[in-house]
């Protein structure tokens, strides 16, 4: 029975390498569990019965724990390179009014904590849907 759970712990650790989805590592545990059971138990239902059982519980009382512990690793896109650019003001920016800037050859409605007249440099602070949050740059 020793070689049989060996194997399904390794099997099950080659999905969640390959998968990441932590979904596996638990029954990896569990598997672990079973493992050392069945030396000293001969019966393979009950080893089971504690590698699922034991396993569900652990899935179910500790996986969003783990997934907030290690944190959503969000996937930069194209846009996200704009952040940190200087751009150029092509429309007034008022307080509580969008404005318009060019950055990157394109132009993006543009928001802003302070009034910042055409034609100043801004830097990008970071994008807000389909606006940009900016500051001005003292040159």
């Amino acid at each position: 029975m020793v070689w049989i759970w060996l194997g399904i712990v390794i099997a099950l650790a080659l999905i969640e390498i390959m998968t990441t989805n932590l979904v596996t590592v638990w029954y990896i545990a569990s598997g672990i569990v079973s493992l050392i059971l069945s030396l000293f138990i001969d019966q393979f239902f009950i080893q089971f019965l504690i590698f699922v059982v034991l396993g569900t519980i652990l899935l179910l009382t500790t996986r969003e724990y783990l997934v907030k512990l290690l944190g959503s690793k969000s996937q930069k896109t194209n846009l996200d390179r704009i952040i940190g650019m200087n751009a150029i003001v092509t429309e007034e920016i008022k307080k509580n009014k969008p404005g318009e800037v060019k950055v990157d050859g394109k132009r993006w409605t543009a928001i802003s904590d302070k009034k910042i007249e055409i034609d100043r440099v801004v830097k990008v602070l970071e994008i807000d849907g389909v606006k940009l949050k900016v500051e001005e740059v003292d040159e």
